[in-house]
Parts: C-alpha cells; sequence; structure tokens
C-alpha cells in the first residue's frame, strides 16, 4: 500500500487486547490503518508492534493522534476505569471524536457513562458489542450490533466493514448492548441445554461425537451446537477459545436488566445459577465446553 493510500484512512486507536482485541486489531493494521494501542499488560501489544502499531503509555494517549478510539474490554468496571479513571481517555478526549465500545456492558451504565463522557469532552459514544467469538474475530465475520447516533454509525460503518459481516442500527446509546444481552441468552441458555444433552445421550448409550453431524442441518442445529457438542463429547477442554465467566456475566447483565424494566426472563435467571454453580466450581477461566461435567456423574 502506498503511502498516500495510507495517509487518507482515518487514525484509529485502540484499548483491550485480548482474545477478541488481538485478531480484531492485527484486521485493522492488515487493512492499513494507522493504529495506537493500550493494553494494560504492555507484553499484549507485542505481535501488533511488530505488524507497525503504535503503543501509548495510558488510555489519555490514544486519543493524541486517533479520530475514533475503540474498546474492548471485559466489563463495566474496567470500561469506567479506562474511560474516567486516572490516565484515562476523558483526559484526552475531544469534540469530533468517536469512542466504539466493542465490550458487553449493562445498558444502563453504557448510558450513564455516554453521557458523561459527552458532556464534559464533547466526545460521542457508540456501543458496539459482537457476536461469532474468536474464529469471527479473526475471519472479520463478526454480527455488530450499535447502538448511538445514526451519523456515527454511518462514520465507523467503513471502518467496521473489516471486522465484522453485518453492522445493524438497533438504536439510541444502549440499544446495542440491549441487544448483545438477548443474543447471550439464546448462546447460554443453548450451551446448557446441549451440556445436558451430551451427557444424557452418553448415559444412555449414545455416541454423543455424532449427535453434531447428526442433527447438522435440522431444526435443534446452531452454531453453538456444531462448535460445542464435539468438544464436550471428546472432552476436549483446551484452547479455552472463550470464558465461563463472560456467560455469567452476561447472564448476570439479562436478569439485571429484567428487572430494571419489569420483564420476565425465567430461562436465563435458571441459566445464571447453573453457570454461577459450575462456575464457582473452579471453571470460570474454562472454556464453557466444560458445562458437560456438571452433568455428567463424577469418575470415581
Amino acid at each position: 500500500m502506498s503511502a498516500s493510500m495510507t495517509t487518507s484512512l482515518p487514525a484509529l486507536a485502540f484499548a483491550g487486547i485480548g482474545l477478541m482485541g488481538l485478531p480484531m486489531t492485527q484486521r485493522l493494521l492488515a487493512a492499513g490503518y494507522p493504529l495506537s494501542v493500550w493494553n494494560r499488560s504492555t507484553d499484549k501489544c507485542a505481535p501488533l508492534l511488530a505488524q507497525g502499531a503504535h503503543r501509548v503509555d495510558s488510555p489519555a494517549g490514544l486519543c493524541a493522534e486517533a479520530n475514533i478510539v475503540m474498546l474492548c474490554l471485559a466489563n463495566t468496571e474496567v470500561v469506567r476505569e479506562v474511560v474516567f479513571g486516572p490516565g484515562g481517555i476523558v483526559e484526552g478526549a475531544r469534540p469530533g471524536q468517536l469512542l466504539v465500545d466493542f465490550s458487553s456492558l449493562e445498558p444502563a451504565a453504557t448510558r450513564e457513562m455516554a453521557a458523561e463522557l459527552l458532556a464534559r469532552t464533547g466526545m460521542h459514544w457508540m456501543d458496539a458489542p459482537v457476536s461469532g467469538g474468536t474464529p469471527g474475530a479473526a475471519s472479520g465475520s463478526l454480527a455488530i450490533m450499535a447502538g448511538g447516533r445514526a451519523a456515527d454509525i454511518e462514520r465507523a460503518r467503513p471502518i467496521l466493514a473489516h471486522l465484522g459481516q453485518r453492522l445493524t442500527r438497533m438504536g439510541e446509546v444502549g440499544a446495542g448492548q440491549v441487544t448483545k444481552v438477548c443474543n447471550q441468552m439464546i448462546v447460554a441458555c443453548n450451551a446448557l441445554v446441549i451440556a445436558e444433552v451430551v451427557a444424557l445421550a452418553e448415559k444412555a448409550g449414545v455416541d454423543a461425537s455424532l449427535i453434531a453431524p447428526a442433527l447438522a442441518g435440522g431444526f435443534a442445529d446452531s452454531k453453538p451446537l456444531q462448535i460445542l457438542a464435539p468438544q464436550m463429547a471428546e472432552s476436549q477442554f483446551e484452547p479455552v477459545k472463550w470464558h465461563v465467566r463472560t456467560l455469567l456475566k452476561d447472564l448476570d447483565t439479562a436478569v439485571k436488566l429484567s428487572q430494571q424494566i419489569g420483564s420476565a426472563t425465567p430461562v436465563s435467571g435458571l441459566a445464571a445459577q447453573l453457570m454461577r454453580l459450575h462456575g464457582s466450581q473452579g471453571n470460570l477461566e474454562c472454556d464453557p465446553a466444560t458445562l458437560v461435567q456438571l452433568y455428567r456423574e463424577p469418575k470415581a
């Protein structure tokens, strides 16, 4: 790519180089965007620096060069710290800049933080949680559900086209997070019932590794079925591609949202408690494929 082409692309910044953030930033660098990065543990940035990224010492530093600052962080508390804590984005933000948050947060907290950032700095907020996991992040096929001003979402659209196959504006700030909650309710409840199915099939004398191929294309088929059922059947729990704690956090957000707006979510409420039980047994950092262990008889 020629220098004249690269200069025409907007400068980007990214905080949170984790399971999802690493492949996402690698795709942006491959597309030729100037990119500055920040991560709490700096060693995670090493592969990006080799690809031409520039590392800054604080989240505030991300705002120095970039028109658009992106976050992909663990939860609401971490986002609040990175945006409003010491050395946070709020210290470098200015009008005309856009914050794009790929993290999965509580919708109410997202709306509060967006309003505070806008009032203090003039920087706009777009919540853009994603679905598709690390394979989707690596292949650029994520589904992105966005909340924010239509103009902000259209501004980000050409950049996010490198990360996702689809970007849908769901409404104002916070609407993307509500949609992500809906997504995670379906994924987590699905994962739990797939675990029941695999354990039941095994106990009933059926080869559980045949379930995913046998049901492929039928009404029970889903990406979670095709990914999780074979891993559960083979007890293949490594490498960890996503975490039990993430599904638990998102189910808790679902229950909290249901309480705030008075909408019943009984199946997701039960799923949250089953996920908490599994997490409390030392599985928070494990892959959700380990959920099958909840239903298998303990080996003597």
